[in-house]
């Protein structure tokens, strides 16, 4: 892993199956998260269904990757999932960025992201894009605050026990621009608003 990790006595590895069982120990310890996003805890088998790096029919991506932030200790205190080039070259997904609730108000999570974007923009990140789920305020709150704006939303999105109405929200980076984003990805362009009058 080349990501330049800045977060004192932090450092960054890759997650495999072989760190299935801990990442579902992380995931359980993150029910606020879950019951938010699926409507229920972390499913026994969570862990494993994420590692399986599944992506809807018809999309594409060059490569999923599976970060975890481990402490000094060795433990992890933060995980991400971040897809690159999916749907468009230049576009970065982030699937996931979960930190363990231990950490949360020390500015962990924005320590993460920025050198989670840094190493994006290495890497040829033009925009950052990611799904918050209406209802989640904590992700309301904490993106935006970061530059991602909503370029469209989505209704009857099945999630866990739940359906979910969505925000797809996009962070322009260096080189990039909102427009030259939505002329690549049509499927985030907000569909006109009908007037039946």
């Amino acid at each position: 892993m080349d990501i330049n990790c800045t977060i004192k006595d932090v450092y960054i590895v890759e997650l495999g199956a072989g760190d299935e069982a801990e990442l579902q120990r992380f995931f359980e310890r993150a029910p606020d998260y879950f019951m938010a996003v699926n409507g229920e805890p972390a499913r026994p088998t969570e862990a494993h269904e994420a590692l399986q790096n599944q992506l809807p029919p018809g999309w594409r991506c060059s490569r999923i990757y599976w970060l975890g932030y481990r402490g000094a200790d060795g433990q992890l205190v933060a995980v991400v999932n971040i897809a690159a080039d999916l749907l468009a070259d230049g576009v970065w997904h982030i699937g996931l960025l979960l930190v363990d609730a231990r950490f949360h108000g020390t500015g962990l999570a924005q320590q993460v992201h920025a050198d989670l974007q840094a190493w994006a923009i290495e890497n040829g990140a033009r925009w950052l894009r990611l799904t918050v789920v209406v209802g989640n305020s904590k992700a309301e709150r904490f993106w935006p605050k970061l530059g991602y704006v909503e370029v469209r939303t989505r209704e009857a999105i099945r999630m866990g026990r739940q359906v979910n109405h969505v925000s797809i929200q996009v962070k322009v980076l260096a080189e990039g621009q909102l427009d030259g984003y939505l002329a690549l990805v049509a499927q985030d362009r907000a569909l006109p608003h009908f007037d039946p009058r």
